[in-house]
């Protein structure tokens, strides 16, 4: 699979289901021109009242909302669907959209899904991956930015970045560094896509030297 080819800007749809703060480290890149050649085209949330949808429209951005609690996943992600490709987008991105994705959602947007995690996958997968890391004792975390598929936390991975995790540390200090490396990945991985300069091989993303 090759990446994205177009001139044209890459219309990104974020998806959140909580305060956004990866989506706000995203807009904040492209409003301060470190990501060009990207727009955000619309902030979906499956939460009413998510803090992120109303931090999207403080910076005029369009924003919709549609409640999965209760709803058959394929019939919600249906909606999801209809409202990205209605706004144009070519990539989506999960910022702590904190629900997993049907089949036919993943499909309708082949090798278009990206998400990002608090490790170093494959290692700690899941909720809690902050805490999984520290219980276990590991002496070096970070983040994975990667390809969404049909398995959870399982796809391609774009990049990675570490910490050393500090004698110091607790469950939420290490979260709370990690979150910083969060935001640099994220539009760091999202600038890869946008210059379509990769090919995916197998489960290697590679970058291909011009």
């Amino acid at each position: 699979m090759e990446g994205w080819k177009s001139k044209a800007p890459l219309r990104v749809g974020i998806l959140l289901s909580g305060r956004g703060s990866n989506f706000l480290a995203i807009a904040r890149n492209i409003n301060e021109g470190r990501l060009p050649n990207v727009e955000i085209a619309i902030v979906l949330s499956n939460v009413a009242g998510a803090s992120g949808v109303q931090a999207a429209r403080d910076l005029n951005l369009p924003t919709a909302v549609f409640v999965s609690k209760g709803r058959p996943r394929a019939e919600h992600d249906a909606d999801l669907i209809a409202c990205l490709r209605e706004h144009k987008v070519n990539l989506v991105c999960l910022a702590g959209y904190m629900r997993l994705l049907s089949p036919g959602f993943i499909a309708a947007f082949p090798s278009r899904i990206l998400n990002i995690h608090p490790s170093l996958l494959p290692a700690f997968p899941g909720l809690d991956a902050q805490q999984q890391a520290f219980d276990y004792g590991v002496k070096i975390a970070g983040c994975t930015v990667h390809f969404v598929d049909e398995h959870l936390d399982h796809g391609a991975i774009i990049l990675q970045r570490t910490i050393p995790v500090l004698d110091t540390d607790d469950a939420h200090t290490l979260a709370e560094r990690i979150l910083v490396e969060e935001h640099i990945a994220y539009s760091e991985a999202i600038a890869r896509v946008a210059s379509g300069d990769y090919e995916i091989k197998g489960r290697r993303y590679v970058r291909r030297i011009s």
